[in-house]
């Protein structure tokens, strides 16, 4: 059975395994697409959709220059967030109060991009609206969606996804070539050797391997699952148990059954097959949307029938049957049921009585994932605890949702929604955290402790997208709950959002006395999470304030704290104001340095606002010396400012235009604009390679010797070009284990942390190499 590997960059995810014919299909798809901008493939499910999608996108990434970026919405089940999750997955970071839809609109305008629209079926009002609106105002964007149903957008080309050729059937039986050219026979073959290593087609099977496809109508997804069979069972018997399923449903008539209807007994089957345990946890893992780990379904899928120690064995006996898929991940192994496969459990839960209280486990286990990562935040396991939210950003939403839906649970979204502060912000989602604050402060108006740390978080936010007079309101409420409760943590909060709305709003002066006021309630609090948060922006506002002493010492003593704890979000942040300070206060070379170090440590959240902020402090500095260098910063960060809806420190915008002044100068109109127009057109790594490259160019005699091995800078190479450790070894023909020791093996050798800079160190390479 196939499955969508998790992201990587490019838009697109790696194929597990192989993808088998369809030559004709993918070359009309590819024509259709020629000739109009939006294409949807329609048909049943487990026709084979969303794989054919992939594969045309993957064959068309050189085509645009924005990419190919998939957008899957299986497991999205409010239309509230259609438009946000697609900004998600475009990686669009907006903080702007803008409606979505605006936003949007304005990052495609001048795109050259394919985007692939996967499962709209159950959205599909929604999705016309969204796809109408943008077909009209992004000439260059291209649409290829996935659905049972056609859009019925103007413009849309459809074309129904037939099931796979399947051999002719005659009295002589199918001859070795006509097997040959069917893509189903190839399909199973292919299969069926993945499960059974060594299986052929031969002349003692060719007939019943033609029968099974027959039977099967063709179906990509009904032969992948009938495949797995042969695990215990020959390809003769294989035949016979599905003339005996398939007799049931047609009263003995040997015609061929509806698609679906042969779909249907597939699954069926396979559900026969599993334990009667396997069958529960079946069932009961249809609760998760977007994939879980092992951990995630021993606790909400464990008790009543299944004890928590023999998750393990049955979650092996679904992978081994296909009907769980596993995803290999950086944080971990996770699991994932197909759509098809997850209704069907769906619906046999339905039947079980057992959806309300999985349900409600369900939202259990995501309360207190959200209120543990909280607490996990601030240490050394942040990187960590925001990859697995990340990973979870999918069953997060389906808890705050059945919050929403269920009479009496609002409460215990808010808790949720206002645990995930950091989580809105570090990855870039300060619009949907409103968006669900908003809706479950109006489903919950009980003055509650709950309601007033919800309220203290939505004006953060709303003060960050700088819609400060909502923020206002909110924060008025808050303290006055947080008085009522006695919460010294919500009233020093509330103090902390009044001094960074008074910062960014260019008013220093009441910024130092509420960012101080709040780090002393902090620390009264003992938070030493809110005392760093509160001090950083403190020695901001005394710098705006010509205060470089007592700034310095508030940035250094604010690293010091978060070094003890291996801290890397308000790090990053204080190093990337104070690397400003101190090229205010003249040394240059060490404020790029410590731009160069924050950049490193937002890598691995991949903090596109605060790269760009960091980016944007070295095109200043280098205004004066390098001015071909700044104009190409200034011009590469510029994506990232649109996206974000402008910058959001207003309050340094003058040495962004003074540092364009400046660089405009000394090269000229001409000149400037060329050296801006080449960072604009180039792509993020690209860009955050020439950031963290060195500051002036390298000579030969400069440049220092490459301390990889051939085998290994051919394996950067790969890295670099997006490939996983698994597609590596493929690519090399080596063992999957030999191409991660030998990535680990380049992590050491140059100081990384992540396979992002491996990839930024390979274009710095090939620059340098280039201009030799």
């Amino acid at each position: 059975m196939t499955m969508a590997a998790p992201h990587v960059s490019g838009g697109l995810p790696a194929e597990l395994n192989t993808f088998v014919g369809r030559r004709h299909e993918i070359a009309e798809v590819k024509r259709l697409l020629s000739e109009a901008r939006l294409v949807t493939l329609v048909g049943v499910g487990g026709v084979g959709k969303s794989r054919l999608a992939l594969r045309v996108g993957s064959d068309l990434r050189r085509a645009f220059h924005a990419g190919v970026w998939l957008i899957e919405l299986a497991a999205l089940e409010s239309p509230l967030l259609l438009v946000p999750t697609v900004m998600e997955k475009l990686e669009i970071q907006d903080r702007s109060v803008r409606p979505p839809i605006e936003v949007l609109v304005d990052h495609l305008r001048d795109k050259e991009m394919l985007v692939l629209l996967d499962n709209c079926e159950h959205l599909l009002d929604e999705c016309a609206a969204m796809v109408d609106t943008l077909m009209r105002a992004a000439p260059g964007l291209r649409i290829l969606a996935t659905s049972r149903q056609a859009l019925g957008v103007a413009g849309e080309r459809t074309m129904p996804l037939p099931t796979m050729s399947v051999p002719d059937a005659d009295g002589a039986g199918p001859s070795a070539e006509a097997m040959g050219r069917s893509d189903a026979v190839r399909l199973f073959a292919e299969r069926a050797k993945a499960v059974l290593p060594g299986f052929e087609v031969t002349d003692a099977n060719r007939e019943s391997v033609a029968w099974i496809c027959r039977r099967l109508d063709g179906m990509p997804l009904a032969i992948e699952l009938a495949a797995v069979r042969l695990r215990a069972i020959s390809v003769q018997q294989l035949l016979a148990r599905l003339d005996d399923r398939f007799r049931l449903l047609t009263t003995g008539a040997r015609t061929a059954l509806p698609r679906q209807q042969t779909l249907r007994a597939l699954i069926d089957w396979s559900h026969a097959l599993c334990t009667e345990q396997e069958q529960l946890l079946w069932s009961r893992l249809s609760v998760f949307s977007g994939g879980l780990d092992l951990e995630a379904a021993e606790q909400v899928c464990g008790g009543n029938g299944i004890a928590v120690e023999e998750i393990i064995d049955l979650v092996n006996g679904l992978v081994d049957k296909s009907v769980l898929a596993r995803e290999e991940q950086q944080n971990g192994v996770r699991y994932r049921l197909l759509e098809t496969i997850r209704q069907y459990g769906r619906e046999r839960l339905r039947e079980s009585g057992e959806e309300a209280e999985l349900k409600a486990r369900h939202r259990d286990w995501y309360r207190d994932l959200a209120l543990r990562a909280q607490e996990g935040w601030y240490g050394p396991d942040q990187v960590a605890w925001f990859a697995r939210l990340r990973a979870e950003h999918g069953n997060l939403r389906t808890a705050m949702d059945y919050c929403l839906t269920t009479p009496g649970e609002a409460e215990a979204g808010l808790v949720i929604a206002a645990a995930l502060r950091f989580y809105w912000i570090a990855a870039g989602a300060l619009r949907e955290g409103r968006s669900w604050l908003d809706r479950l402060l109006a489903a919950e108006p009980a003055p509650t402790a709950a309601r007033a740390r919800a309220l203290l978080v939505n004006a953060r936010l709303a003060v960050l997208q700088s819609d400060f007079g909502v923020a206002t309101a909110m924060l008025d409420e808050s303290k006055d709950l947080g008085d009522r409760h006695g919460d010294a943590l919500v009233l020093a909060g509330a103090a902390y959002v009044c001094g960074l709305a008074a910062l960014i709003q260019r008013d220093p002066s009441p910024a130092v006395t509420l960012l101080g006021e709040a780090i002393e309630a902090h620390r009264a609090s003992d938070d030493q999470m809110g005392v760093v948060n509160a001090m950083m922006y403190l020695a901001t506002a005394h710098s705006l304030l010509g205060h470089p002493e007592q700034a310095a010492d508030l940035y250094k003593e604010c690293l010091t704290i978060c070094e003890v704890q291996n801290e890397h979000w308000f790090r990053s942040y204080t190093l990337w104001v104070f690397g400003i300070e101190t090229w205010k206060q003249g040394d240059t070379a060490r404020a790029v340095e410590m731009e160069r170090e924050a950049i490193r440590l937002k890598q691995p959240f991949d903090d596109r606002l605060g790269i760009a902020l960091c980016m944007e402090a070295l095109a200043w500095m280098a205004a004066e010396d390098e001015a071909e260098r700044a104009a190409v910063l200034l011009g590469a960060s510029q994506e990232s400012w649109r996206s974000f809806g402008g910058p959001l420190f207003g309050y340094l915008s003058g040495f962004h235009e003074s540092a364009e002044t400046v660089a405009r100068e000394r090269l000229g109109a001409r000149d400037f604009d060329a050296a801006f127009r080449k960072g604009t057109e180039m792509s993020c790594a690209e860009a955050l390679a020439y950031a963290i490259g060195r500051a002036a160019p390298r000579d030969e005699q400069a440049r220092e010797a490459s301390p990889l091995t051939r085998r290994e800078r051919e394996i950067a190479a790969l890295v670099a070009q997006g490939k996983s450790n698994k597609e590596i070894a493929a690519h090399l023909v080596i063992a999957q284990r030999t191409a991660e020791a030998h990535v680990e093996h380049i992590l050491c050798k140059l100081g990384f942390t992540s396979r992002t800079q491996i990839a930024a160190w390979v274009y710095e390479q090939d620059r340098s190499g280039s201009s030799s």
